[in-house]
């Protein structure tokens, strides 16, 4: 129920009651529509100006702005200031005075300020990179959309022209950082500038990545106008790309990456324990050591490899469990001869999915994704694939590291119903306010994309118990993070350590495992998220499913989820608890 109607109907009940009762309830429902109204313009002004300080990124879902932002210290000072006051003002508005559903706004808009905050006032900009991910491949990625206009043609080339001062700021951030020893370590920046030396060595010529719109062109672009947006599209390259680019190489090759640091543990950045703290709340969304996250990690690792142990002897495989794993990685029957081959795999197990998504699903997207690998310069460091708004990207890189027999979970979580199918579901959800249709919150997806992987075996789509023990082994992975995260981080591992851990636990090809193990190791806390997130998926199934018995209905039960857009944790509790309430009721009851 949108709050529009809710006020609607809040009118219909008084207009149906005895006038005093009427007149005793209206101060209770002014008041609360005061309230409401103040929360509605701060969020509101907040957030249109929050959208307006960043760029587009693979995890905004939409929003975002297509022109480079301000990175300076000026800029970060006010966002400082602008995110203080916003808390503040927050303060001043007491929950319980508003509406119940806009309650429920405040406590997730409420988190997104605190994370703001914290990452602040731990001048988290000074770091913009980490394993797999970093400003400059951000926009390298801008150079592979599709534009059918001319004026997004000219915008395009305006963000071109903007590069050497946005370079610039981002290279003075990370010279702060680099002062005060807060950097991603040493060893998860080897190689990091190759994406930065490809655009360097293709020059100004066709093969620059940044040129890649202009060669294909719309023919509703009149060509005269063509050959001019290309021509200045050469020159940005020219004046603006190239020196911003040279800098950006000079500058990582001769400073940032020799002198990183060498510590792998967020433990050791400044002000370390503190930091690593916001980072599992920001990613958690809920205040938890690091020994208590080690704990839950431990103890499911050892609940998942029993089933794998079960799928073992199911096949009646002779050896012991690393003799198994050795087999998984290096027997032909399991991985595919050319890239081809994968990307084909996955677009079939994405089609089994639709053929049975209406049976678990009431409300599906609009929204279509095609499957694409991932782009050269970016394979070798980047995760088996990557999920979102239109895209289920699957890497191609090294095959003997892409076995098949993770391929359905890896497409479950990544494309439908996972990420592929969840933002744009939480994109055109326009009863929620802005700042929970687009704004990802980690625990939230990443725990219902890690959920999608368990349901698959619900779903019938793992045929062999190969494809279930990838299930489990994909399940462990995640499990494995809350292990080695906060090993890593908190407790003295080694990276090492780390990818021993893995070697011995998943069936993870070696190759993966080094880059999974960097990638936590450059971002401290994201890789939490996902199994604490999928356990609040599962625990609150369970829980309706025995409250409501033959009443429960699965598929009124995924879209009260996915109705939420994005939120913290125990928002998921309170929705299902509501779900209860109502005896299993879904939130469009014409698809019931």
């Amino acid at each position: 129920m949108t709050n529009r109607i809710g006020w609607l109907l809040a009118g219909v009940a008084l207009a149906t009651v005895p006038l005093g009762m009427a007149e005793a309830k209206a101060p209770v429902v002014t008041a609360a529509r005061s309230a409401d109204a103040r929360f509605r313009a701060l969020s509101d002004a907040e957030y249109k100006w929050r959208t307006s300080q960043t760029a587009v990124d693979e995890d905004s879902g939409s929003g975002g702005s297509r022109q480079l932002p301000d990175v300076g210290p000026k800029a970060q000072a006010a966002r400082l200031a602008r995110w203080e006051a916003t808390a503040k003002a927050l303060d001043a508005i007491a929950p319980a005075s508003l509406s119940p559903a806009v309650r429920i706004d405040y406590m997730v808009y409420r988190g997104q300020i605190d994370a703001l905050l914290a990452e602040q006032r731990f001048h988290e900009y000074e770091k913009p990179l980490n394993s797999d991910t970093s400003f400059w491949g951000n926009l390298a990625s801008w150079s592979r959309d599709s534009f059918t206009k001319e004026s997004q043609y000219r915008d395009y080339i305006a963000m071109l022209r903007q590069m050497p001062v946005y370079f610039d700021q981002q290279i003075g951030n990370m010279r702060a950082g680099l002062a005060r020893g807060f950097t991603p370590p040493r060893i998860t920046l080897k190689g990091r500038d190759i994406g930065v030396a490809q655009v360097v060595d293709a020059g100004t010529g066709d093969d620059q990545p940044f040129y890649a719109p202009f060669k294909t062109m719309p023919a509703t672009i009149p060509a005269a106008t063509a050959n001019a947006l290309r021509a200045e599209a050469k020159a940005a390259i020219r004046d603006d790309v190239l020196p911003a680019h040279q800098r950006l190489l000079t500058f990582l090759r001769q400073d940032y990456i020799p002198h990183a640091q060498v510590s792998t543990a967020a433990y050791d950045l400044p002000d370390g324990k503190a930091y690593y703290r916001s980072k599992i709340r920001e990613y958690v969304t809920a205040d938890m050591t690091p020994e208590q996250v080690y704990a839950i990690g431990l103890s499911e690792m050892k609940r998942i490899r029993g089933r794998m142990d079960d799928v073992m002897r199911e096949v009646k495989f002779k050896g012991d469990f690393a003799a198994f794993l050795a087999f998984l990685r290096t027997d032909p029957q399991f991985y595919a001869k050319t890239p081809q081959q994968l990307l084909d795999r996955a677009a079939w197990f994405a089609k089994s999915f639709d053929g049975v998504a209406s049976d678990w699903f009431g409300r599906l997207p609009r929204s279509r994704f095609a499957i694409k690998p991932v782009p050269a310069d970016l394979a070798p460091f980047y995760t088996g694939g990557r999920g979102g708004p239109g895209v289920y990207l699957v890497n191609t890189y090294d095959l003997p590291s892409r076995p098949l027999y993770s391929l359905p979970a890896l497409t479950l979580h990544e494309s439908a119903p996972g990420h592929a199918f969840q933002m744009p579901l939480a994109a055109e959800n326009k009863d929620l306010p802005a700042f929970r249709r687009d704004s990802y919150l980690s625990a939230y997806g990443e725990g219902w994309a890690l959920y999608c992987e368990a349901l698959g075996e619900d779903m019938g789509i793992y045929k062999t118990p190969y494809e279930r023990f990838g299930m489990l082994s994909y399940q462990a992975w995640r499990a494995a993070r809350l292990v080695v995260d906060t090993g890593v981080h908190a407790m003295g591992w080694t990276r090492e350590q780390a990818q021993a851990y893995l070697h011995d636990n998943t069936a993870l090809s070696d190759h993966e495992i080094e880059t999974e193990v960097d990638r936590y190791i450059a971002w401290p806390g994201q890789a939490l998220s996902y199994y604490m997130g999928q356990l609040a998926f599962q625990r609150a199934r369970a829980k309706a499913k025995k409250a409501l018995g033959a009443k429960f209905n699965i598929r009124a039960w995924h879209d009260a989820m996915l109705q939420l857009g994005y939120v913290p944790l125990p928002v998921i509790e309170m929705r299902n608890d509501r779900f209860i309430a109502e005896g299993g009721k879904g939130p469009y009851p014409d698809e019931e």
